[in-house]
């Protein structure tokens, strides 16, 4: 049986450019049946039917002259969002997996406000996801966080040259040996609630790169609600966090 590239069976499926089929894939957006392409350049047999599942489009939840909250949908960069409209700057990011609140300031006077919430550590942020295993009861971590950022970001807990680290995770739902979680958090660092739940030996559903033996289209994150200043926005839990399959 003849064999290529997945990203050349790909583009001949799809009808589009090599680079665009490479990008797709680097995305996590094809799969085959069930499982995720990982690999653009991986050997591949050329009658393999490939699916590919584009984002949700992107939901304004709020806006005004100062602040614009989005429901960021899985498997879009933050920075693209930003891209996209113009005038707006991040005043925090979420992983390219976790969907959404996701907030933008529009002019230097709220950002520079925003970003001092940020830093004192006034900004409620709540998240919900799917976690592998039991939790039966409410978990507090407090672990220091070091992060390795040469080339994929890569988080660790670590009493030496970690930074302070703070999650709050509560229970909400079972389903098997899977728990869903309302998760706050108070700091910041990078991939925080995802080593944090690793950590406790309940990594979240989908995520490989901190220990999860599931395969799932994404990693099971979602930032449900955030307060900063006089604001308050959520944002609805998709399908796949509403409920686990």
């Amino acid at each position: 049986m003849a064999t290529d590239k997945a990203y050349k069976v790909l583009a001949r499926q799809q009808d589009i450019s090599n680079k665009k089929a490479k990008e797709l894939i680097d995305r996590g957006l094809v799969f085959v049946e069930d499982k995720k392409v990982k690999i653009a350049r991986a050997d591949i047999h050329t009658d393999t039917f490939f699916r590919v599942e584009y984002p949700e489009d992107i939901e304004i939840l709020y806006q005004d002259n100062d602040v614009i909250a989005i429901n960021k949908p899985a498997q879009v960069d933050s920075y693209e969002i930003q891209d996209a409209i113009e005038g707006a700057e991040l005043l925090h990011r979420l992983d390219r997996d976790t969907s959404g609140v996701l907030l933008l300031g529009k002019n230097r006077d709220f950002i520079n406000r925003a970003i001092n919430e940020f830093k004192a550590r006034r900004v409620e942020k709540h998240y919900v996801a799917w976690v592998e295993g039991v939790i039966y009861e409410k978990v507090e971590i407090d672990e220091p966080i070091f992060t390795v950022k040469k080339g994929k970001a890569f988080s660790m807990i670590d009493p030496l040259r970690g930074k302070k680290a703070h999650t709050l995770v509560k229970p909400e739902e079972l389903q098997g040996k899977k728990s869903k979680v309302h998760i706050e958090i108070t700091t910041g660092r990078t991939h925080q609630i995802r080593v944090h739940l690793a950590h406790i030996g309940h990594p979240i559903v989908g995520d490989e790169q901190y220990g999860s033996r599931t395969q799932s289209k994404r990693v099971l994150l979602h930032s449900a609600k955030m307060k900063i200043l006089d604001y308050e926005f959520n944002a609805k839990e998709p399908k796949d966090i509403a409920r686990y399959k």
